[in-house]
C-alpha cells in the first residue's frame, strides 16, 4: 500500500493529515533547544528522586540519600529561636508588673510575645482584637468577672475557668427553669427585675409590675451571689447586673434564657501548655488591650518565688485562695 505524504504548498513541510475547516496541521518538528531542555528536566527529576524525599510508600515515603526534611528544619529553627529568647522569658517570669512597666525592653518583649501567644491560643474564641463574641468575654472593656489586674488575669489564664485544673476558677449559674427551681412566670418576673437594675432598662422598658414581683424572687435566689443591689461578686465570678454588658446577649429573650438554662462556658487551663514567661506575657498583653486594672502596690517585704510560680504585683506567687464552688446567678 502506497503511503502518500502531503506537503504544504507554501512551507514545503509535511502535514499530519489532520484538517479543520480547510486548515491543515503541519508536522513541524520541535526545536532542538526545546527537546534538550525537556530531556534535561527528566534527568533533573531522576536525580531529585534519588536525593530528596519523593515517592509515597504506604504510610511512609522514600527519604532520599540527603535525608532532607522541612519539618525537621522548621523544628530546629523554632528551637533555636526559643533558645535565643529564653533569657527574656526567664526575666519575664520573675518580673512583677511594676518591673515590666519600668523596663522598656522587657515591656516591648512582653507585648510582642503576648500578642503572638494570643494569636496562637486565644484568638479563635476571643477574636483577633480581643473583642469577644457570644459566650466569650470581651477583653477590651473594663468589665471583669474575676478581676482585671495583671495578677488576676494571669491567674485566670493559668488555672482556667471550670477547667480540669484543681485550682480552676469555679462558678455555677443554676438552671432555674431546666431544674424546675422556678416556674416560667417566676422566670419572666425575674427577667424583668434584672433588666430594671441597669442601663438595659432604657432600651428594653421592663414591666414594672413584673419587676416588683421579681424583686422578691431575686432576694431569695440571686442576691447571695450577685449582691442585694446586683453589683456582683468577683470572689465567686458573679457578674454585675448594673451595667449593660452581657456575655450571652442582652436581649430580653437572651437574659431570660440565661436564667432558665444557666449557661456557663469553659476556659482551658494553660499552665500545662504554656511556660510561666509566656503566661505572664499573655497576661500583660490582655491587660493592655484596653480594660486592664492596676495591680496592688508592691510590698517592701515581697520576694520573688523560687518554685516557678508566676509572681503577682507584690512579688508573691499568683495563687489566690480559691473560693469553693458556689451557685452564681450570673445572667451574663
Amino acid at each position: 500500500m502506497t503511503n502518500h505524504t502531503e506537503r504544504d504548498d507554501i512551507s514545503g513541510t509535511e502535514t499530519t493529515g489532520h484538517e479543520w475547516d480547510g486548515l491543515k496541521e503541519l508536522d513541524t518538528p520541535l526545536p532542538r533547544w526545546w527537546l534538550y531542555i525537556f530531556y534535561a528536566t527528566i534527568a533533573v527529576a531522576v536525580v531529585y528522586w534519588v536525593l530528596m524525599p519523593a515517592w509515597p510508600i504506604g504510610n511512609s515515603f522514600t527519604p532520599g540519600t540527603l535525608h532532607f526534611s522541612d519539618r525537621r528544619n522548621v523544628a530546629t529553627d523554632v528551637a533555636t529561636l526559643q533558645q535565643a529568647r529564653a533569657p527574656m522569658y526567664e526575666r519575664l517570669s520573675h518580673a512583677t508588673p511594676a518591673d515590666i512597666e519600668r523596663d522598656p525592653q522587657l515591656q516591648q518583649f512582653a507585648r510582642a510575645a503576648g500578642e503572638s501567644a494570643f494569636g496562637d491560643h486565644c484568638r479563635t474564641c476571643h477574636g483577633a482584637g480581643g473583642g469577644g463574641q457570644p459566650g466569650y468575654p470581651n477583653l477590651t472593656d473594663d468589665v471583669w468577672l474575676w478581676g482585671g489586674s495583671v495578677g488576676d488575669i494571669e491567674h485566670t489564664i493559668r488555672v482556667g475557668i471550670r477547667s480540669s485544673s484543681p485550682e480552676t476558677r469555679m462558678s455555677m449559674m443554676p438552671a432555674f427553669g431546666r431544674l424546675q427551681m422556678l416556674t416560667p412566670a417566676q422566670i419572666s418576673d425575674s427577667t424583668e427585675y434584672v433588666i430594671s437594675l441597669g442601663p438595659a432598662a432604657a432600651r428594653l422598658h421592663p414591666d414594672n409590675a413584673a419587676a416588683a414581683r421579681g424583686s422578691a424572687i431575686y432576694g431569695v435566689q440571686c442576691a447571695a451571689c450577685h449582691g442585694a443591689t446586683g453589683a456582683g461578686d468577683r470572689t465567686m465570678g458573679a457578674p454585675s447586673l448594673r451595667d449593660d454588658v452581657w456575655l450571652y446577649g442582652g436581649s430580653r429573650e437572651e437574659i431570660r434564657k440565661q436564667i432558665e438554662l444557666g449557661r456557663g462556658g469553659v476556659m482551658p487551663t494553660w499552665e500545662s501548655t504554656l511556660d510561666p514567661g509566656t503566661i505572664r506575657a499573655l497576661a500583660f498583653y490582655v491587660h493592655e488591650l484596653g480594660g486592664g486594672e492596676p495591680d496592688a502596690p508592691a510590698s517592701p517585704a515581697a520576694s520573688i518565688p523560687t518554685n516557678g510560680a508566676p509572681a503577682a504585683s507584690n512579688g508573691a506567687a499568683v495563687a489566690p485562695t480559691q473560693s469553693p464552688a458556689q451557685p452564681s446567678g450570673a445572667t451574663r
